[in-house]
């Protein structure tokens, strides 16, 4: 637990620092450049510093241990994190898209073409972060961390719409300034669609959704291969953060003893946390088998 703390808030923090050099630069270019598209990459981007402090509090909420007030410990509070990022995500998506259709039917300048060395630095530098934080989130099985991510790859995705709304503008000249405004409409969608994508399934945990069926299959032949286990009635799996829950009612023969039964249900739990080691806790209620 203490180790994968420590590489998920590395992850955060890396991206957080960048976030803020990559977002004021982006503010200063969008401005003085008369780049829209760079403005509202910009805004996605300090989106991007509030995603991180949100994740930074629900990983260190999520490894807190189990108390008398949360005796199934913290983990969604990374489902929640991961929630409110997405939020913000729809969020500033809708924000760009006002501004940028405000701004189309205005005419201003078209941006400046040194706009485009600022992109191209943010591109390639959100996409490797993309790539790392990325990985981290699946070694580290965090939905919170695998959301910052996903802002990452959106950054990069809207700097390059961004880009091409700017060398089109360039080119084209005062008449084709709007391409700038219609890049940056682009990029709100590509930011609403990475949000959504990322909300359905943290409201998924945290509505208990099954985050396997295939699991649950897997779960219940682990504990039918146990000697003493007549079968598996039911099972239900459960996500809180980045472990499971599992329930489950296994079948035993009508005359065990409760010790013998006792000593069954143990057999299965351990069993069932050897084989997946993301399973925190396994509730297991015993029941007799019907003798017909």
């Amino acid at each position: 637990m203490s180790h994968r703390l420590q590489r998920t808030l590395r992850a955060t923090a890396l991206g957080a620092v960048v976030n803020v050099v990559l977002a004021g630069a982006k503010l200063v270019g969008g401005v003085l450049g008369h780049s829209e598209a760079l403005v509202a990459d910009a805004v996605e981007s300090f989106s991007d510093i509030v995603g991180s402090v949100v994740v930074w509090r629900g990983l260190t909420i999520a490894a807190q241990p189990p108390d008398e007030k949360h005796p199934y410990g913290h983990g969604k509070a990374e489902s929640i994190a991961a929630a409110l990022i997405a939020t913000v995500l729809v969020l500033v998506a809708v924000g760009i898209a006002v501004r940028a259709s405000q701004a189309i039917f205005v005419p201003h300048q078209p941006p400046q073409p040194w706009t485009l060395a600022v992109l191209i630095g943010v591109i390639v530098i959100k996409e490797g972060l993309f790539r790392f934080v990325a990985r981290e989130g699946t070694a580290t099985q965090s939905p919170a961390v695998m959301g910052d991510a996903w802002h990452h790859r959106s950054d990069a995705i809207t700097s390059f719409a961004a880009g091409i709304g700017i060398t089109v503008a360039w080119l084209g000249g005062p008449a084709w300034a709007a391409a700038d405004d219609l890049a940056a409409l682009f990029a709100a969608g590509v930011i609403a669609v990475n949000g959504w994508r990322l909300l359905r399934p943290a409201l998924e945990d945290l509505m208990d959704a099954t985050p396997d069926p295939g699991l649950q299959a897997e779960v219940q032949r682990v504990a039918e291969a146990l000697s003493g286990v007549d079968n598996v009635e039911k099972v239900l799996v459960r996500r809180s953060g980045w472990q499971l829950l599992v329930d489950m009612h296994v079948r035993v023969a009508p005359e065990m003893t409760v010790a013998a039964s006792h000593r069954v249900a143990h057999d299965v739990k351990d069993a069932i946390r050897m084989k997946y080691p993301t399973v925190r806790e396994v509730l297991i209620h015993i029941e007799p088998s019907r003798r017909d």
